[in-house]
Order: structure tokens, then sequence, then C-alpha cells
């Protein structure tokens, strides 16, 4: 991973991961891909300013002008304009990083702007394609725990607006739910969410017919898997997979549609939008936006389908 940069840098590379970790609440794959983006990044230094880096203190002759030739060049490379924006942001953070430590001034790197390109909106499912949903995926089942188990983690995706880890992250703790939910969500971030009563009749079912003692087992997983381990958020997506082939549904029906689904249903009945970035756990309200301009699409939709022409 990092082949080529000297020990000093590999070293600030793995403070760096450790910061991340610790202080941030950055989950393992995130940090991966983020010191990936770096030893690109650094990697390309070497090469395009000739003499390379030999210490981090070394950064701080970078400037706007260095990130806009890597970013070029990854582009070049046919990286898109999303992707290269998520590598400049962990380059910018690792700057930082080190700028703070080594007591430079990193503005004239920092000023390099990053891509434009759109914001993907979520694609929700309809009311009545949600509820069908969860019914789907508990009909094709081929136990009967198993039907409880999948209908129970769905209706926890749609009910509280819970991320697919975030439901599986879930022990024999909760094996009774109660009214709501203390979540950790990403960068350890903590919200509270209500937990509706069919979704704690669905957990109860759920528990009933497991044959895996998971109220007896606090610290296990909630969910478990057709052996007794931790459900595997793929197995999730397959149930879902099928059941929206079953139900002609499109291939955006998957399990973060769910919490698209109960975002954008709670926004429709009139819910306040700070109120919903709460209950999402988005750190900015700009994240939680992305749901106004999808009310906005389905406004024009049916403008479209019913304004008399003349």
């Amino acid at each position: 991973m990092s082949i080529g940069l000297t020990p000093a840098l590999r070293d600030a590379l793995e403070r760096w991961g450790d910061h991340l970790r610790a202080i941030e609440g950055r989950a393992p794959a995130t940090l991966r891909a983020y010191i990936a983006d770096v030893t690109g990044f650094l990697t390309f230094l070497a090469d395009h300013r000739g003499g390379g880096l030999a210490t981090p203190a070394a950064l701080a002759d970078l400037g706007a002008s260095d990130l806009r030739a890597w970013a070029a060049a990854e582009r070049a490379g046919g990286l898109s304009a999303r992707s290269l924006a998520r590598r400049l942001s962990a380059v910018k953070s690792f700057l930082r990083w080190v700028a703070d430590r080594q007591g430079f001034d990193a503005t004239a790197a920092l000023s390099a702007r990053g891509p434009k390109y759109r914001r993907k909106l979520p694609r929700p499912l309809a009311k009545d394609a949600a509820r069908a949903m969860i019914g789907a995926v508990a009909d094709q089942a081929r136990e009967d725990w198993i039907a409880a188990r999948d209908a129970a983690v769905v209706t926890l995706l749609y009910g509280s607006g819970l991320r697919i880890s975030e439901a599986l992250g879930l022990t024999g703790r909760q094996a009774e739910l109660p009214g709501s939910l203390v979540i950790r969500g990403k960068g350890g971030k903590e919200r509270i969410v209500p937990v509706l009563p069919a979704a704690r009749r669905a957990v109860a079912d759920y528990v009933a017919l497991c044959p895996w003692p998971v109220a007896a087992e606090p610290a296990g997983p909630l969910f478990r898997g057709a052996r007794g381990g931790a459900l595997n958020p793929r197995q999730v997506a397959l149930a879902m997979e099928r059941a929206r082939a079953g139900l002609g549904l499109p291939a955006t029906a998957t399990p973060h549609a769910m919490r698209h689904s109960f975002a954008t249903h709670l926004l429709e009945a009139g819910g306040d939008l700070r109120a919903i970035q709460e209950l999402l756990g988005h750190a900015s309200l700009s994240t939680t936006q992305a749901y106004t301009a999808v009310d906005s699409a389905r406004l024009m939709e049916v403008y479209e389908a019913a304004h008399p022409r003349a």
C-alpha cells in the first residue's frame, strides 16, 4: 500500500489513520479507502516533483497546482468526478492533519477546488411498494424463522430509517426492543430513533422463532445467519433482490432505498427537515436536503401528468 514512500511518510499515514479511527470514529472500510487515496497522491508527487518527498514537513511546499496536476492525472486515468471528489477530500484531510502537527500553513494546497458533479438523488419506494417489500422478503424465505428475520430487518430499515449496518449491529440486548433506540452511526455520532410498534412486533416474532438464543446472549448479534453467526448484509440485499423481481420493482429497490423511503415519506407527511436530519444521523443538513429535491421532482411529475393542456 505504501511502497515507495519513506518511513517518515508511512509513519505519518499510520498515525493519521489512528486519528481517524480513534477520534473521528471512521469505519475500517473508510479508513482503508482514505489511506489508499492518500498513498496514491503521495506516490504521484514522488514522480511529479522529481525528487519526491522525504518527510511530512516537505508537504509545506505544496501548492494548488500540485493538487490540480494530480487531479488531472486521476481524471485522465478514467476516475469519475464523484470518486475524485472523495479522494481529494481524503488528501485535504491528511494535509490539514500534517500541517497542524508540523506547524505550517497548508492554505495554498487546500485552496484547490474539487470537481463539480451532480449528486445522485435518493430513489425511494412508493409507500405501497415499501410495505409490499416487507411482505415479499418474508414470503420467499425457506424457513419460518428466516422469513421473520428478513421481515424484521427490512421493517427496521423502513420504520426507523436505519442503515443496514446499524440494523445488523443490534445485539441481544435489543431482543426486546424499547420504544426508542440509541444508534451510533457514521463518525461515532449518536442519535435517538423511534421504534414503531410494527417493528417491535416484527423483531419479537423473529426472536420467538429464531433457533439461536439471541436474548440469552446480550453481547451477541441480534440478527443471525443460517449457521448462527452474525447476519451478513449481503443476505439482506439478496433477499430484496429476489423480492423486487417478484414485485416488478427496479434495481434501485435496495436496503438503503428503504431508509430513503423512510425520509421521503416523513417529508411528504409534513415532517420537519431538521428533525428528519436528526433521525437519519446526517452530519450536514445539505445531505438531508436531497429529499426536498425528490419531493419537488415528484410534484412536477404529478403536475405534468395532470395539468390540462391546450
